[in-house]
């Protein structure tokens, strides 16, 4: 069995940040968001990986290289343009060959891993099997509708009138019979090969498509919101570890890491976070569900539940919370400007004027 792991696309909705850094590259708790999901997959007992990149190619390249860090063999698929799922499995056809395979969205969360719906997959074998999550709002995805038996009777891509609340967890597995549906199915109104639709079609011949609806956390990594959410989780589930300098001024309470290499003077830190090595936190308050990456320096400064990227510094800035600080970022104080009320009044006017 192989694996497909999604990592082209552009990353629209977490922009700037993804102006200058692919998307799956953007850390959670310091660790980029693709290095869990080739984490789980190595946890599922596979070891080919396909990765098909796009626009940030060598970007992705250089982060995972040849995936021995991970204990995978990773072949790197070329997409030239982000033109849907389905397209993604079209471009790999030959990398696939007659294999069962896992597509995993590279940009995707999902705490626990994959294993155990690997394992049921291997030991069933249907032609498909989707993973489902209950969401409050289903219409920015792909949504199943399940028939009273639980089986799957259709899907449709971002509805506006979705017929159930069970969104499609970008974690796919299939077997060979997917490339003929990949080549039988037009592009969507959004110019897109939908996957949704190729599993539509399997459904329609009567193909054995099996769902299983996940309960516990999942998450599409594609805004702002949903990283910081994320970040959150991550942070709770880690233990605290001491590798850098804490001096006798600074306090830390919970659940905080401090890699090799940092330093923390005169500040508390309250956990869950971490300060990633190299990084200098001086004078500063840094509060829970916040990750500071390597080589930062933050002084006379408040941050808390939030992502700061490596090689940036916060200098004065007051209070900062429920923010994601790219790579290479100056967060400094304004400069002081002169205030002044510019005023034409009419004859026998009445001002009232705050100072």
């Amino acid at each position: 069995m192989k694996a497909l792991v999604l990592a082209g696309g552009a990353g629209t909705r977490l922009r700037p940040i993804t102006h200058t850094s692919a998307k799956q590259l953007v850390p959670v708790a310091n660790k980029a968001v693709l290095f869990y999901g080739l984490e789980s997959i190595a946890a599922a007992g596979i070891t080919d990986v396909g990765v098909v990149v796009g626009d940030t190619a060598e970007e992705i390249r250089d982060a995972v290289g040849d995936g021995s860090a991970f204990g995978l063999k990773i072949t790197y698929v070329p997409q030239d343009r982000p033109l849907g799922l389905a397209h993604a499995v079209l471009v790999a056809r030959d990398y696939l060959g007659d294999d069962d395979f896992v597509m995993y969205l590279g940009d995707n969360f999902v705490v626990g891993g994959i294993t155990g719906l690997v394992e049921e997959f291997r030991g069933n074998r249907p032609d498909a099997q989707i993973l489902l999550t209950r969401v409050k709002d289903p219409r920015p995805f792909g949504v199943a509708e399940l028939d009273g038996a639980g089986r799957v009777v259709g899907l449709e891509e971002k509805p506006e009138h979705p017929r159930s609340d069970l969104a499609l967890v970008g974690v796919y597995l299939f077997t060979p019979v997917i490339h003929d549906a990949v080549r039988a199915i037009t592009p969507s109104r959004r110019g897109e090969l939908e996957i949704t639709h190729a599993v539509q079609h399997l459904i329609d011949r009567r193909a054995d498509v099996r769902c299983t609806v996940i309960q516990g956390y999942w998450k599409d990594t594609g805004n702002v919101a949903d990283m910081l959410e994320v970040n959150r989780t991550v942070l709770e589930g880690m233990a605290r570890r001491i590798d850098g300098d804490v001096d006798h001024a600074s306090e830390t309470v919970g659940r905080v890491v401090v890699e090799a290499g940092a330093r923390i003077v005169n500040s508390r830190i309250v956990g869950p976070a971490v300060i990633g090595s190299g990084t200098v936190v001086e004078d500063s308050y840094v509060g829970p569900f916040t990750s500071i990456a390597e080589n930062c320096r933050v002084t006379d400064s408040e941050l808390e539940f939030s992502i700061v990227l490596r090689d940036s510094t916060i200098h004065g800035a007051g209070r900062i919370e429920s923010s994601l600080i790219g790579r290479h970022v100056e967060v400094t104080p304004a400069p002081s400007v002169p205030s002044a009320h510019r005023l034409v009044l009419g004859d026998h006017s009445k001002v009232q004027i705050h100072t």
